[in-house]
């Protein structure tokens, strides 16, 4: 198949939607695939590269966020797409929503992934506790491009039943992320040089992420002048996370890593947590797992990653950080038990692969392709009946003409 990736953001690898596409992309072509990308400022062999679409005061909040968006080029759109069997949308944007109409008009299937929750829009506008604001969100994501969509893929089951309630009627095919061979238990355990305990979260610094929880629960643990905490990522809360953690006995540390660093970083862990009120599926907490780290979840109803803890010593009550304390000086207790679970998670988070991911989008593909063809031959057989139909009134006409 010849598949096209639109996705505004390609270029930097600094969120989990974008790492996503890369690696979708790296599968798909292991599969035999060619995969031509969409997207801003892009360059090389199937690479079709647009400018950036500056909004004005939406951008500069959207940066800060890592999102980046795409300016339209009909021309090279109409190239990108040219001789493509699928087109698959990554964003819910201006631009997807302008190459949707280009494929439908060259008669492309298209199909789409749902990876921008709602409350990452609204909890960046601080009101991520207005639920009505969330369900309009889930409205004009579906009216002005998702409803569109006949096949969509969704990262966890959770998202999956979001746009059920939300009234999205396509076929959803929920579909892992999925986790880099790269992630896998260290063959030799670091050495240690300290007895600090290492405490890690991986993701954006936003205010969805809840990792001011985090702070919270190591500066009341009992174990504080011990445990060494780090955030891998960076977002607009930054400064305000410096702030909370001037009071931490050893200092926060904070930076984002290209994967070797974050793999070195997450074989220094001890624990690992995933602190977010909102996630659709959580890809780094999958990628700790699979190097066997002890998570502890949030239980938030609007986060997918509660499904990845094993049992509830591994799950805290959303937005409690005494809560979230507790469980965290538990593990530090108990590191018999830990070593244990280390080997179940990294079981777990093995069934998590992006080479069983891979296969299931190409399956989706192959649905779409297989939909839009049956499409085709439907139509053309009722143009055929019509033109029978008409043929047959010619016919009967002219005979009667002669009598």
């Amino acid at each position: 198949m010849v598949i096209v990736i639109v996705a505004d953001n390609f270029l930097h690898k600094t969120d989990g939607t974008t790492i996503s596409a890369h690696r979708f992309r790296e599968e798909l072509i292991k599969q035999g695939h060619t995969v031509r990308i969409l997207a801003r400022d892009v360059e090389g062999q199937d690479m079709y590269g647009l400018e950036e679409n500056l909004i004005p005061l939406v951008s500069f909040v959207a940066r800060k966020n890592s999102m980046h968006f795409a300016k339209f080029d009909k021309k090279v759109v109409t190239e990108a797409l040219t001789g493509a069997d699928i087109v698959h949308m990554v964003f819910p944007w201006k631009l997807e929503r302008k190459c949707f109409k280009i494929a439908a008009k060259m008669g492309i299937p298209v199909t789409g992934a749902f990876h921008c929750q709602p409350e990452n829009v609204t909890y960046n506008m601080g009101l991520g506790f207005l639920g009505f604001l969330n369900s309009y969100i889930y409205r004009l994501f579906r009216i002005k491009l998702y409803g569109k969509f006949k096949f969509i893929h969704c990262p966890s089951a959770f998202i999956a039943g979001e746009l059920k309630k939300h009234r999205y009627n396509a076929r959803l095919y929920v579909i892992s992320n999925g986790v880099s061979d790269f992630f896998k238990p260290a063959a030799i355990p670091p050495k240690r040089t300290d007895d600090k305990i290492n405490v890690l979260m991986i993701g954006r610094l936003a205010r969805e992420k809840r990792q001011d929880l985090i702070i919270k629960a190591v500066n009341h643990s009992k174990y504080r002048d011990k445990i060494q905490l780090f955030f891998a990522g960076k977002g607009p809360m930054e400064k305000v996370y410096s702030r909370m953690a001037a009071s931490l006995p050893n200092p926060l540390g904070f930076s984002f890593l290209h994967q070797e660093q974050l793999l070195e970083q997450i074989y220094k862990t001890d624990i690992y947590i995933h602190a977010s009120d909102a996630e659709i599926e959580g890809i780094s907490c999958i990628e700790a797992l699979a190097c066997g780290k002890v998570p502890i979840i949030s239980d938030s109803k609007k986060s997918a990653t509660s499904q990845f803890a094993l049992d509830k010593r591994s799950l805290f009550k959303k937005g409690n950080y005494l809560d979230l304390r507790d469980k965290l000086d538990y593990w530090i207790e108990h590191p018999e038990e830990r070593k244990q679970m280390e080997t179940e998670y990294a079981k777990l988070g093995d069934r998590y692969r992006i080479s069983h991911s891979g296969k299931k989008l190409e399956k989706m593909f192959e649905d779409a392709i297989k939909a839009k063809d049956a499409s085709r031959e439907k139509k053309l057989r009722k143009h055929r009946r019509r033109a029978d139909k008409q043929c047959g009134k010619i016919r009967f006409k002219s005979n009667s003409d002669h009598k």
